[in-house]
């Protein structure tokens, strides 16, 4: 158990510089870096989330549409 926590933080940890330094990171990089069962659901969007909330860039490779989480405005509220 131990070596999966450590080598999930390491992951994390290297996304989050790679973020930092880019501005921007795929989902598919990581998603790779942190592939199913690695991390809970509440931890994955905690993982999201915080790379939303510094400003990272999240892109899906390929549709290229930028991932802006639960907030982005829908179509509907931005009519308000």
């Amino acid at each position: 158990m131990e070596n999966r926590i450590g080598k999930s933080y390491m992951a994390r940890k290297a996304l989050f510089a790679k973020g930092l330094k880019e501005g921007r990171l795929t989902v598919q990089e990581i998603e790779e870096a942190l592939p199913a069962g690695t991390l809970t659901a509440a931890e994955r969007w905690l993982l999201y989330y915080s790379l939303r909330a510094a400003q990272v860039e999240i892109i899906d490779e390929v549709t290229g549409q930028v991932d802006h989480g639960f907030m982005a405005e829908s179509p509907a509220a931005q009519e308000h």
